[in-house]
């Protein structure tokens, strides 16, 4: 009897893991595409110029183009996305993590600097340059560097999902109202450090 009810408890431990784990990567779909309501099936659905204006645009601090479903309907369902990275000379894409995507970054233009943290606190670096990949695995810490102070940089990145989802840890610790004495504590800091870290990220 209690091998039975262990063997029970273990087979829907091991069914609500399985469902869990599929809730958190984009759903399979048992169609070819999913067209958005009001959408015409033709090459127009399929097809997204948004990025058409990024090239040979002048920018002045670091910028994100996101193609993900919310910018193209129809990666619903398809798992991939894509994002164009461009930075000022001296410009960074702060530490971030994508909680439901792997991002797979290729350097079209300059040089960058990048890293990423595991989840044991290790710190890999790389410098890259124009025709370099990097991958930066699946919610881990990582950011992106232009340390060059006389050129640009662009990179392309492609996520395994349509909605990789980005979490700024600047933005995210200071300017979503945790309380600025917790975050003392956290950072073995004092109250008027972190207002005033705060107030350098106001627009």
């Amino acid at each position: 009897m209690v091998s039975f009810l262990l063997k029970s408890v273990l087979v829907v431990v091991a069914v609500f893991s399985i469902s869990s784990m599929a809730q958190a990567s984009d759903p399979d779909i048992l169609s070819d595409f999913i067209v958005p309501v009001g959408s015409a099936i033709d090459g127009n659905l399929f097809t997204f110029n948004g990025t058409r204006a990024i090239f040979g645009s002048v920018i002045e601090k670091f910028s994100v183009t996101k193609v993900g479903k919310a910018e193209f309907p129809v990666l619903d369902g398809q798992s991939v996305s894509l994002a164009v990275l461009q930075f000022p000379r001296g410009s960074v894409n702060p530490p971030h993590t994508h909680p439901r995507a792997a991002e797979l970054l290729f350097v079209v233009e300059g040089s960058l600097e990048v890293g990423f943290v595991d989840t044991t606190n290790k710190l890999y670096t790389q410098t890259l340059q124009v025709g370099d990949l990097f991958v930066f695995p699946k919610g881990l810490l990582h950011y992106q560097y232009n340390s060059n102070s006389n050129e640009l940089a662009t990179a392309v990145s492609g996520f395994g999902s349509a909605n990789a989802g980005t979490v700024s840890f600047p933005t995210t610790l200071f300017a979503t109202g945790i309380d600025d004495q917790i975050l003392a504590k956290s950072f073995k800091s004092d109250i008027a450090t972190i207002q005033k870290i705060k107030a350098g990220l106001s627009p």
